[in-house]
């Protein structure tokens, strides 16, 4: 009897130690795949606050004979075609990363209404990004930054 309770104990123990083993095999494997496809996703949500930071907005929307109106309108368009466009990369980052890149949006948004707000909507373009860019240059930090930011941090934890 005591010799089977050995032997049981013996065996308990190798097949514990076993799916132990195996377990972390798994997580070794999961962890070498994952890791290339979280580290795009970053690169790819840097991408896109890079792509939706005010001076780059303008920059690339921003075209002759437009009207401040219409610059808010493709300005808001392209800021919510580059989020739409890169939805399926909160499932790799943090859920704080991916609210940072949600507010930086939504506060892109509202900085280009408010600017939007204070200028005549039939007026030359130009005074619009001048609005805008100014009320960046205002900011302690932009919300673009403060993503971008925590985003290496987060980046860095992988390594």
């Amino acid at each position: 009897l005591v010799v089977f309770a050995m032997a049981l104990t013996v065996i308990l123990l190798f097949f514990r130690n076993e799916e132990k083993r195996r377990k972390a095999e798994v997580s070794l494997k999961n962890y070498k795949f994952i890791t290339p496809l979280r580290l795009q996703a970053y690169e790819r949500i840097v991408l896109l606050l890079e792509r939706i930071s005010p001076e780059s907005l303008i920059m690339r929307v921003n075209r002759p004979g437009m009207t401040a109106r219409q610059l808010q309108s493709e300005l808001i368009a392209n800021i919510r075609a580059e989020f739409e466009h890169n939805l399926s990369q909160q499932i790799y980052i943090s859920p704080e990363a991916w609210e940072l890149v949600k507010s930086a949006r939504s506060n892109l948004i509202k900085l280009i209404n408010s600017a939007a707000d204070n200028i005549e909507p039939d007026g030359p373009s130009f005074n619009l990004s001048k609005a805008i860019l100014e009320a960046v240059m205002s900011m302690d930090k932009q919300p673009t930054t403060i993503a971008i930011d925590y985003i290496k941090k987060e980046t860095e934890k992988l390594f």
